[in-house]
């Protein structure tokens, strides 16, 4: 199971078109330029509104934009937000109570638990603007482009 959900995935490169056209974007450009259903970015477009990531503008130059610097954005808060949660085996959860019957008698319980937390702790560390710049290269006029292709 992958780390990050196909929710968030989509959510980072909605986030990522954004950081990069800073006067926006609509739904359909976003869709369009990675190939997916335009109703699953509109979608996960409506629920990073109501998380206070990006702003919705009507009308004929309507669209969307972040309303959150990506510097002041973790990845954990993200997967937080939308609803995505990590953990790295069922005993790391907080609520593990008896959700595995060899918990007492786990030879690796304590190493498995400290590992989730340094990731955890990593994707703590990790901001939206650290995941966008590594993503985007310098063209030769001094312009920075997303590099998806």
């Amino acid at each position: 199971m992958p780390l990050l959900s196909r929710k968030v995935d989509y959510a980072l490169l909605i986030l990522a078109y954004l950081y990069h056209r800073p006067e926006g974007g609509c739904a359909r450009e976003i869709a369009d330029r990675f190939g997916v259903s335009r109703a699953f970015v509109a979608n996960i477009l409506k629920v990073l509104c109501g998380k206070g990531y990006v702003l919705s503008h009507r009308g004929v130059k309507g669209g969307y934009a972040l309303c959150r610097p990506a510097e002041d954005i973790r990845l954990d808060e993200l997967m937080l937000a939308l609803g995505e949660t990590f953990c790295l085996a069922e005993c790391s959860k907080e609520s593990s109570q008896g959700a595995c019957s060899l918990e007492a008698i786990c030879p690796v319980r304590d190493a498995i638990n400290r590992l989730h937390q340094r990731i955890y702790d990593m994707l703590h560390n990790v901001t939206l603007a650290d995941l966008f710049r590594s993503a985007s290269t310098t063209t030769s006029a001094g312009r920075t482009t997303l590099e998806l292709a």
